[in-house]
């Protein structure tokens, strides 16, 4: 469930008064999602979807997520934008939270993903990495390697009671990790989180991006890896090379990759499968039951972390590198 903030009607009208967006008619919760409350709301002009920040997020960073989409949606990228106020306010308070009005995004997200929609993902998330070029605020990536060993130490002492040998195992991961970090490689805004649920279609065609709250300054190649994470598994934990495949040539026919962001791409995704772990272990170790926070299962992606363990190269992936995009 993703309304943590219960709002009432008479607050809600007192805060789309200064929308230009017409007459409330409706609104209900929108339970998917995990960071924010999301409210689905009509009006006599349209639909809109009304977000309230939670703890989770800070006031600070609200200026890049709503820029960022506005930024990507004057490149032509598809995506939710805020609608401003008519004083141009993007941001404004709700029930003691920051929340801001945002479009209505047509499209559903892909409960079995298929290797066209992992082809269609790449090609969108070469276009949003190379629409963020010239995109002016910065924000670095609070859930970087940099992040991950303080994370793991308030999760540690507890870990072997999720998994006999735990802790040994993800310290050793952790360390390999810390030391073998790439740097130097190609840069920008990333979207970090284009899980399926992030990513809407109509039919076989992508209709757009949406939930841009751990957008950041980033590697492009670190996107590529949390993707492959995300799309590239089945729900029995096998790999699907004919997705990854997809999903690296439809990046390509976009933005070529450079030799050494394909080298970095196993050691990458191992870093991913690390970052989703170690948050879902905070989360699984820490929030009592019955909380609102949404806990995961965090041994799914410690599963992946030890496939990619195995992996040397991108061919082991099963991406013929002679037949890349030219």
């Amino acid at each position: 469930m993703a309304v943590y903030t219960d709002i009432s009607e008479a607050e809600l009208r007192d805060f789309l008064a200064p929308y230009d967006i017409g007459e409330l008619l409706s609104y209900k919760g929108i339970a998917e999602g995990v960071e924010n409350s999301n409210f689905l709301v009509h009006t006599s002009q349209g639909s809109f979807i009304l977000t309230l920040y939670e703890k989770r997020v800070e006031r600070k960073d609200l200026p890049f997520f709503l820029g960022l989409m506005e930024h990507l949606a004057q490149k032509g990228l598809t995506c939710p934008i805020p609608i401003h106020t008519g004083d141009g306010a993007v941001l404004g308070e709700l029930a003691g939270r920051p929340a801001a009005v945002i479009s209505f995004l047509e499209g559903m997200w892909p409960r079995r993903p298929m290797a066209g929609h992992c082809r269609e993902l790449g090609k969108a998330m070469a276009r949003f990495h190379l629409a963020g070029r010239d995109f002016e605020l910065r924000r670095d990536n609070a859930l970087s390697v940099a992040a991950w060993r303080p994370l793991w130490d308030l999760c540690a002492p507890r870990a072997d009671s999720v998994q006999k040998g735990l802790a040994l195992e993800v310290e050793a991961e952790l360390s390999e990790l810390e030391q073998r970090w790439p740097s130097g490689l190609p840069e920008g805004v990333i979207h970090a989180d284009l899980f399926p649920d992030n990513v809407f279609f109509l039919g076989e065609r992508l209709s757009g991006l949406i939930d841009f709250y751990f957008a950041c300054n980033d590697l492009f190649a670190y996107d590529i890896a949390v993707c492959l994470n995300a799309w590239c598994f089945e729900k029995d934990g096998a790999f699907n090379g004919t997705k990854a495949v997809a999903l690296l040539a439809g990046y390509e026919t976009i933005r070529p990759l450079e030799q050494e962001e394909i080298d970095a791409l196993p050691l990458l995704a191992r870093g991913a499968s690390l970052r989703f772990f170690l948050t879902r272990l905070y989360d699984w170790l820490t929030v009592p039951d019955g909380a609102m926070v949404v806990k995961k299962d965090p041994m799914e992606f410690l599963r992946h972390s030890r496939f990619h363990r195995t992996i040397r190269t991108v061919g082991a992936y099963g991406y013929d590198l002679s037949e890349r995009a030219q």
